[in-house]
């Protein structure tokens, strides 16, 4: 069923899953890189694509699973790195940068940033 929608943008910054990236090399917010979630299903582990985003000015996108709409599993965010890295005028070591992490609890709020350069990664679970 579909879940009911929000009063204008008041569902900005709220949400079981949200990310934010930040260009190391720069120090400054990777604005309009592409971010997409699945999540493992069964049988057969086959990955479904839940939300396709990208992130703004801050770094930032709408919350990836909308309050309620998670579940326990297995997720994956999938970052298009070198798209971004192209768009500067780099090439990037990384093509893409895959976060795979699991939900126990879906009414926890998860944060899960993502800290890039052209030859390095971190991500690590935010608050």
């Amino acid at each position: 069923s579909p879940l009911p929608q929000a009063d204008g943008v008041s569902e900005v910054g709220k949400g079981t899953l949200t990310t934010h990236v930040l260009n190391t090399a720069t120090g400054l917010p990777a604005a309009g890189l592409g971010v997409r979630l699945a999540r493992l299903q069964e049988p057969g582990l086959q990955w479904m694509e839940l939300a396709h985003r990208h992130t703004d000015a801050d770094g930032r996108c709408q919350p990836l699973l909308a309050p309620g709409q998670a579940e326990a599993g297995t997720y994956k965010l999938h970052f298009e790195t070198a798209e971004y890295w192209q768009g500067l005028g780099h090439t990037s070591f990384y093509p893409f940068v895959e976060v795979v992490f699991i939900i126990t609890d879906p009414a926890q709020k998860l944060h899960v940033p993502l800290l890039i350069s052209p030859y390095s990664y971190t991500t690590y679970r935010g608050s």
